[in-house]
């Protein structure tokens, strides 16, 4: 590229910045920012029950504009140095500087999609395996793994809420409280069926065997939110917590399942050894789905967050996974594809999210 091409690219950047600057709402954050900081210096400010929630809502405001304000810093830094006489090498440099950057701005773009009601929340991801006993529940494991290794090469972090393991390997069920900005928004596309087509290492014969598993990702509700759940409508049932055995092995009934009898709905705690942490924990889970369906009888919207319910079986997936006869992962809904299971296996899923959001 010539000077003048490198000018002109880098000027459609600038352009694009303004742009993003007044979707990311990025002046309304700076004054946000500001209103809270000075909050922040009241001298009864940390006797506050939500001076957590206030110092939470900093730290994502500074995040947000940080980054916009990184990117606007750089374009003017290199607009400037193309004013000046440059060598081939340095016209070289701020080519690449350039194109760079205008790879970077991909996060922003991504965060203007991000504009739903509950898509800068935390996230409740659940997984259930289909029919099938053994096959499925090291297909439901896998499917936890894949999403393990991409949430610990993200700046998400997690929690496993509670676990059901398989009879014999993998999981029957997990639910996974995933923690950081737009954790609901990146991941609400990830809610259906997922196929796993492969050589089973089950079958001594070596056959193709076709397994299934389901996602459901639900945004975490503020508690504040004011949702009624009668006690006559819910049955709290306890039981031994399923660990790893040894000293660690949990001897008292401290485990919580709670279901709410008129929606049928079964919320699980089991990672607190106490019974009453457990409960506390299970019943905010359960407040959350209740508040979804509540806004879901109001207004139809809601559908986007939960996903249609579909059956974990044949023709009812979003995403298929095939290891054999060939190697391929497709998105359904998107067309988006790759050929690298393994690395997709290992938590390279950024671009299926990414493309989810930009259909």
């Amino acid at each position: 590229m010539d000077k003048k091409e490198i000018k002109n690219l880098l000027d459609n950047i600038i352009s694009e910045l303004n742009e993003l600057g007044k979707s990311l709402n990025y002046e309304d954050k700076k004054k946000r920012l500001g209103e809270l900081e000075r909050k922040t210096t009241e001298n009864d400010f940390w006797l506050d029950s939500e001076s957590n929630n206030v110092l939470s809502e900093i730290s994502s405001l500074k995040n947000d504009i940080s980054e916009y304000e990184e990117a606007l810093n750089v374009s003017r830094d290199l607009s400037e140095f193309l004013d000046m006489d440059l060598t081939m090498d340095e016209l070289g440099e701020i080519e690449n500087s350039v194109k760079e950057l205008n790879e970077n701005l991909n996060h922003l773009r991504v965060l203007v999609l991000l504009n739903g009601e509950f898509d800068k929340s935390n996230a409740y991801l659940e997984i259930h395996s289909g029919a099938g006993g053994t096959e499925s529940n090291d297909w439901a494991n896998m499917i936890k793994r894949m999403y393990l290794r991409y949430f610990d090469k993200s700046s998400f972090k997690y929690e496993v809420i509670s676990e059901q393991q398989g009879e014999e390997v993998g999981i029957k069920g997990v639910i996974i409280l995933v923690k950081g900005d737009y954790a609901f928004g990146f991941l609400k596309g990830e809610t259906g069926v997922h196929r796993l087509v492969r050589i089973s290492p089950f079958d001594s014969n070596k056959r193709r065997h076709t397994s299934f598993a389901s996602v459901l990702v639900t945004p975490v509700i503020d508690t504040k939110v004011n949702v009624q759940i009668k006690e006559e409508d819910i049955r709290v049932d306890v039981y031994r917590s399923s660990g790893a055995g040894g000293q660690s092995v949990n001897t008292t009934d401290s485990a919580v399942r709670i279901t709410h009898i008129p929606t049928n709905i079964v919320v699980t705690c089991q990672n607190e050894r106490s019974q009453i942490k457990n409960k506390e924990k299970a019943m905010e889970i359960l407040k959350s789905k209740l508040y979804i369906l509540e806004k879901e009888s109001i207004d139809k919207k809601i559908n986007d967050l939960k996903g249609a319910v579909m059956d974990v079986n044949f023709g009812s997936q979003i995403r298929n996974y095939v290891m054999q006869p060939y190697s391929l992962v497709k998105d359904l809904r998107t067309g988006y594809e790759t050929s690298d299971v393994n690395g997709v296996l290992d938590g390279d899923i950024g671009e299926f999210l990414e493309s989810y959001l930009k259909s």
